[in-house]
């Protein structure tokens, strides 16, 4: 079946009582973690670690696969990276970090931006796709699930049509989370790009959502709510093509924005819990060490090593040095030598990233 992508704004009505009911329930969460963020002072460190997580569950979709260990081992300003993989996930986080202060400078969502974000994830200035051929595949039998447009003119004229609803609020009277779930639906159809439409596209979602003023930083997971449910996701997108199944569509995205929304929160309170205990303890048995900056430090980069607390707290190589051996001494870090490099490791912060997935869920799941 031949889906015609449709102009936007829809000619049906999505907001349902079922929709209506999930969209309130959606937009308290995400209220309760635009509200949550504010309670770690140095936003850069959310930013930091938050961007990475959803980097790396966002690039797992894609079945790029790597682990916290790899990842924070890796050393993005000196482009030493442990793995491709890893290399992979660090373009995502920069490309939503520098889509995220374009958004928030301009207040819109352009296409210059998504090519911008593109170009980052694929290092390659290829932009709109310009060749026919380009289809999607069933992984499993190989056999075509859906044919984007092949004609460069159709997909420019359907980008512009995007670009227009996603900036003009004229256009549409839909609760903009109903937008959204509208938007990364026409997104992934139209498949603009050769490659890196997938992770573009949830990118996209993030900076929407920043760019209404429902997210100050972008910190929401829905990434790792679509990898947990990749499936039905697949299978959603397809729906509406097939059979017009809007509503079931509108409610998966609905519900991905509710749960991680809450996962989220319950990972922003465990690090200002950390954070506070951290610096109890560094106050009290190394108050000549003491200072905001090399408390920030151990919750940007969950592996630290001296180069990082020399740039960042503008110290000399000794200096650095000694503090990161005696935070070892008083057991707030790990130390961990890798080839011929120290790093030290934030144990409990590690814990608290890599294991929030089931923590969270576990959260949720006492709420029902």
């Amino acid at each position: 079946m031949t889906y015609t992508i449709p102009q936007l704004p829809l000619s049906i009505e999505l907001e349902t009582k079922p929709v209506l009911k999930k969209l309130t329930k959606a937009h308290q969460a995400l209220a309760e973690l635009k509200g949550v963020t504010g309670i770690i002072p140095n936003q850069s460190i959310l930013i930091s670690t938050l961007s990475l997580q959803e980097a790396k569950d966002s690039s797992a979709i894609e079945n790029i696969i790597t682990t916290h260990d790899e990842l924070y081992k890796s050393d993005v300003s000196a482009k030493q990276f442990t793995t491709y993989a890893a290399k992979e996930v660090y373009s995502y986080a920069t490309a939503l970090r520098d889509g995220y202060e374009k958004v928030k400078k301009s207040g819109l969502l352009i296409n210059n931006h998504i090519l911008e974000i593109q170009q980052t994830l694929e290092e390659n200035s290829a932009g709109f796709r310009k060749l026919p051929g380009t289809v999607l595949k069933n992984d499993q039998t190989g056999e075509v699930v859906y044919s984007p447009p092949q004609d460069e003119k159709q997909i420019r004229s359907l980008m512009n049509n995007l670009e227009q609803f996603i900036n003009d609020d004229t256009l549409s009277d839909s609760d903009p989370l109903t937008k959204m779930a509208i938007i990364h639906h026409q997104f992934e159809s139209i498949h603009p790009f050769y490659d890196g439409n997938g992770r573009t596209g949830r990118i996209i979602n993030i900076l929407y959502l920043v760019k209404y003023g429902l997210l100050d930083t972008p910190v929401l997971y829905l990434s790792r709510y679509i990898n947990q449910n990749k499936s039905e996701y697949y299978r959603l997108l397809q729906a509406v093509r097939d059979h017009q199944e809007w509503e079931k569509w509108v409610l998966y995205i609905l519900e991905g924005i509710e749960q991680t929304s809450r996962q989220t929160i319950c990972l922003i309170l465990g690090m200002r819990d950390l954070m506070q205990s951290h610096k109890h303890k560094m106050r009290e048995e190394l108050p000549k060490i003491y200072s905001h900056d090399l408390l920030n430090n151990l919750f940007r980069h969950p592996y630290t090593k001296i180069d990082f607390v020399m740039q960042e707290l503008q110290i000399h190589r000794n200096t650095a040095i000694k503090y990161l051996e005696e935070l070892v001494r008083i057991g707030l870090l790990t130390k961990h030598k890798i080839g011929k490099e120290n790093f030290y490791l934030n144990t409990a912060l590690f814990g608290i990233l890599a294991n929030s997935n089931r923590s969270a869920e576990g959260e949720i799941n006492s709420r029902d």
